[in-house]
């Protein structure tokens, strides 16, 4: 079982630049196929980026697509998500999340994945 812990969300304005680190322990992250999602307050949990577990695919939410970039650091046991060009509606509690078996399921959706951090908030100001 893998436990997993975000850190790197504050306060940026808009334009401006921030990376979400994702720190995995008790098994390697290599191991599964990890996603970030992010909620914002009255909203649901929706995908903003993934790749399997391979490393080798990855896949982002259109809202994001070249501005966002996912990477894995095997040697940290990390996954961050380095977001620049950040806009008031990126604004959400970040969490990044762990896949076991990709057979069957989605990397784009929430209730495919088996473990989940706690999240970090990311609020981007005018």
């Amino acid at each position: 079982q893998v436990q997993l812990v975000e850190s790197g969300g504050g306060v940026v304005q808009a334009g401006g630049s921030l990376r979400l680190s994702c720190a995995a322990s008790g098994r390697t992250i290599s191991s599964y196929a990890v996603g970030w999602f992010r909620q914002a307050p009255g909203k649901e949990r929706e995908f903003v980026a993934a790749f399997t577990r391979s490393g080798v695919n990855t896949y982002y939410a259109d809202s994001v697509k070249g501005r966002f970039t996912i990477s894995r650091d095997n040697a940290k046991n990390t996954v961050d998500l380095q977001m620049s060009s950040l806009k008031r509606e990126d604004t959400a509690v970040y969490y990044c999340a762990a896949m076991t078996a990709r057979w069957g399921k989605s990397l784009n959706s929430a209730s495919d994945y088996d473990y989940w951090g706690q999240g970090t908030q990311v609020t981007v100001s005018a």
